[in-house]
C-alpha cells in the first residue's frame, strides 16, 4: 500500500469515526428528549433513593463490574476525584465556554463528595459501606447555577417554583466475595412548568456530556478499587 493510499484510507477512517461519534451524540440527544417525562423506575431497585424521589421526569442509572470486594469499591467511591479525568475536565470547561459561565479555578485533587458539598449539595441519607444519596434544588440552565441543599425530611415535599430537584447516588453492590458493582443513579424532577420548559432542553443537550462523566467516574472507581484489592492481596 502506498503512502498516498494509506493516508487516504486513514482519512476516511477518521471521518467515519467522527461521523459515528456525532451520530451517536445526536441519537442520544434525540432519545433523551423523547424519554423526558417518561422515566421508568424499577420498583424496589433503590429503596434509599425512593424515599426522596419515588417518581421523576428524568433518570440516569449506570453500573460497572469491579473485580474487587464491595468494601474496596466503596473505599474507591469515597476517594473518587473527577479532576483526574481529562475528559471530565474538558466537559466542565466546555460548559463554561458554551454557557458563558465564570471560569472555575482548578482546585487540584479533591474527592467528589466534599467537592459537591462545598458547592451546596446536601447529604440526604447514607448506608455506610454501601450507598450515599445526595440532593439539592437548582436551576442548571443558568450560566452559574447555585445549589441549594434541603433538609432530608423536606426534600420530597419541596415545590418552590422555578427549580428542579436533583437526587443522585453513589453505591457499591456486592456480587460475590471478590466481585462487586459500582453504581450511580441520578433522578430529576421540575417543580413547575417554567422550570420544566427550561430544564428539558438543557438536560437533552447536556446528556452526552452527562453520560461521559458518569462512565468516566465509574471507570475511575473500578481502576482504583481493583488496584486496592491487588495491593492488599500482594501484602498478605
Amino acid at each position: 500500500m502506498t503512502t498516498k493510499s494509506l493516508s487516504k484510507r486513514l482519512g476516511w477512517m477518521s471521518a467515519a469515526g467522527a461521523g459515528a461519534a456525532v451520530g451517536f451524540g445526536m441519537g442520544y440527544v434525540g432519545r433523551t428528549w423523547y424519554r423526558y417525562g417518561r422515566a421508568d423506575i424499577d420498583a424496589g431497585a433503590d429503596p434509599l433513593l425512593d424515599r426522596f424521589m419515588p417518581a421523576c421526569e428524568a433518570r440516569e442509572r449506570h453500573t460497572i463490574g469491579v473485580a474487587a470486594p464491595a468494601a474496596d469499591t466503596w473505599a474507591a467511591t469515597l476517594a473518587l476525584d473527577l479532576q483526574r479525568s481529562r475528559t471530565v475536565r474538558a466537559i466542565f470547561r466546555g460548559r463554561e465556554l458554551l454557557m458563558g459561565a465564570e471560569r472555575v479555578e482548578d482546585v487540584g485533587p479533591r474527592a467528589l463528595l466534599p467537592w459537591a458539598l462545598a458547592l451546596g449539595w446536601g447529604v440526604l441519607a447514607e448506608e455506610p459501606g454501601h450507598e450515599i444519596v445526595v440532593g439539592g434544588a437548582t436551576r442548571p440552565w443558568e450560566a452559574n447555577p447555585q445549589f441549594r441543599s434541603l433538609p432530608p425530611d423536606e426534600f420530597a415535599a419541596f415545590g418552590e417554583p422555578r427549580y428542579v430537584k436533583i437526587a443522585w447516588t453513589l453505591a457499591a453492590e456486592p456480587l460475590g466475595s471478590e466481585t462487586s458493582f459500582a453504581v450511580t443513579e441520578t433522578r430529576v424532577t421540575a417543580t413547575d412548568a417554567y422550570a420544566r420548559a427550561r430544564f428539558r432542553p438543557y438536560w437533552t443537550l447536556a446528556s452526552p456530556g452527562i453520560l461521559l462523566i458518569r462512565r468516566q467516574a465509574l471507570r475511575l472507581v473500578k481502576a482504583d478499587a481493583e488496584g486496592r484489592y491487588r495491593e492488599r492481596r500482594v501484602s498478605l
